[in-house]
């Protein structure tokens, strides 16, 4: 006969493993044009799996554990990038435009009276890449137990980009982007430490 604890942690794995799938999928899906409707569903179905992991009395078997971790990091990295340009556009009300290398657009100041359009130039350049790396790096660091990593990463990121922070825009981005960004994955990486550790 199997125990109810033995029940309860299975049906705690299948749950977070059929959440985190799920809140994947969509986040995947949402990669290319991201709406609000799935981007809200990934974001319950990564609260309701924290709830889970939080009033569970049990932790998920060690070779579970590691696929949740896969998962749970994947979907770290990968929904950090819709979230937090949808976060973006909400927060700029679409008025900034997104560069081809993932950095914003930017008409340099005329003069006064000066009919001749300013150039446009891209600033924050990389930023997708950067993003991707810090949620890698943020996410593997709390699932380690080394939460520390946060605080390495934003120095890093912050001495990186200080020459380019002259706008205000730029400053915008930096600030908005970095915490969307953050929050989401040290969100998901905090549901896998508490569901394996």
């Amino acid at each position: 006969m199997v125990s109810a604890d033995v029940l309860l942690i299975t049906a705690l794995t299948i749950f977070l493993f059929l959440a985190l799938c799920g809140a994947l999928v969509v986040v995947v899906i949402s990669l290319r044009k991201p709406t609000d409707i799935p981007l809200i569903v990934a974001g319950a179905l990564v609260v309701l799996s924290l709830l889970a992991v939080t009033v569970s009395p049990f932790n998920v078997p060690l070779l579970a554990g590691l696929g949740i971790a896969l998962l749970g990091t994947a979907l770290a990295v990968l929904g950090g990038n819709p979230i937090t340009r949808r976060v973006l556009e909400i927060a700029t009300h679409g008025r900034v435009e997104e560069g081809d290398n993932g950095g914003i657009l930017l008409r340099a100041p005329s003069a006064p009276g000066d009919l001749a359009e300013a150039p446009v130039r891209e600033v924050m350049r990389g930023g997708t890449t950067i993003g991707y790396l810090e949620r890698v790096a943020v996410a593997l660091g709390i699932i380690a137990g080394f939460p520390e990593a946060i605080a390495v990463v934003v120095a890093l990121k912050g001495i990186g980009r200080f020459s380019e922070l002259a706008t205000a825009e730029t400053r915008e981005r930096f600030i908005i982007g970095t915490l969307a960004s953050l929050v989401w994955a040290c969100t998901v990486a905090a549901l896998v430490r508490l569901a394996i550790w």
